[in-house]
């Protein structure tokens, strides 16, 4: 594989972690603006400023005296997620799809009683999922029903999209599939499926499981190349107004589609990962200093996507 050879992995334009954190992450991205991003409750907050789209917030719980009025939050809900505000990488997201006599179902079809409910709370709280340790806030959101289009590319999970927006463009795309592997979640380092998109089209590019590449998804036997995004426009639009909103210039948007209201922002991620380049058969580098040469040229949101549409096509290749 092209990844054992650094000189071959600096020819194809292949942005490493060093390289990341430093010329990009520390850059682009003030130390001051990260809570923006990783607190998902101070997210949400100033989506509704910027009135952008997000899941809809039924409460959240601060302090351990408050764990058991829980209820009070999902009463009127047939299902609902549970998430750490400082969370990362999918830990502590709990998914209930169904409620029944006092029972959480989950997609995987697991049943939790209340005390389970109540311990998973608890250890959000406690810091057992947020990043440092510290403690955190549950936060409880009306769940998404994901669009039809997605029927067989997704295994008991939500997809959702990670657009890379760079400096204001967006400069890459993959989509997220959970599998049975990753119980549920759009998270890669868990097991889900990445699926490069094409910024121009919107249509599925290469795909890999654990950075290794996969045709058909591995539950649902889905033939991964014939994904296609509903509302990619409209993704593009709403991932690229997150630089204006946070400030930071090296920014991964997570977007979920829900079949009434379309496109949310389900978070932030001032820190993306690299396997989208796998997933798009392409180095990072490459479309970055395409921005580079242009940036300052154009000036609104929808200068910026037409460059990254008319720049970065599925014919290109390692």
């Amino acid at each position: 594989m092209f990844f054992a050879n650094p000189f071959k992995l600096k020819k194809l334009g292949i942005l490493g972690m060093n390289n990341r954190n430093i010329n990009f992450i520390g850059k682009y991205n003030d130390r001051r603006d990260y809570p923006l991003v990783d607190d998902k409750l101070k997210t949400k907050h100033l989506a509704y400023e910027h009135n952008l789209a997000v899941p809809e917030l039924l409460g959240y719980i601060q302090f351990q005296v408050e764990v058991k009025s829980f209820f009070k939050f999902i009463k009127n809900e047939k299902g609902f997620v549970i998430k750490p505000a400082q969370g990362s990488g999918g830990k502590g997201i709990l998914v209930i799809v169904d409620c029944k006599d006092g029972k959480y179902i989950k997609p995987s079809g697991d049943v939790l009683s209340s005390s389970d409910i109540r311990r998973h709370i608890s250890n959000i709280l406690s810091g057992l999922y947020s990043l440092g340790g510290k403690n955190d806030i549950a936060l409880f959101e009306k769940i998404v029903n994901f669009d039809d289009a997605f029927d067989g590319f997704s295994y008991e999970g939500v997809p959702d999209v990670r657009v890379i927006v760079y400096r204001g463009y967006p400069a890459f795309a993959m989509m997220r599939l959970s599998t049975s592997q990753s119980d549920g979640k759009a998270n890669l380092h868990q097991g889900a499926v990445g699926v490069g998109i094409d910024i121009s089209s919107g249509k599925a590019l290469n795909a890999v499981q654990f950075n290794r590449p996969i045709k058909k998804h591995p539950d649902t036997n889905k033939e991964l190349k014939s994904l296609v995004i509903p509302y990619w426009d409209d993704i593009l639009h709403l991932s690229s107004k997150c630089y204006p909103m946070t400030n930071m210039g090296y920014l991964g948007a997570d977007i979920v589609i829900d079949k009434i209201k379309g496109p949310l922002i389900l978070e932030l991620n001032a820190r993306p990962c690299l396997a989208i380049q796998i997933a798009n058969g392409i180095g990072a580098l490459k479309r970055f200093e395409k921005i580079d040469k242009v940036y300052g040229t154009h000036s609104t949101i929808e200068e910026k996507i037409e460059f990254s549409k008319n720049n970065f096509y599925c014919d290109e290749s390692l």
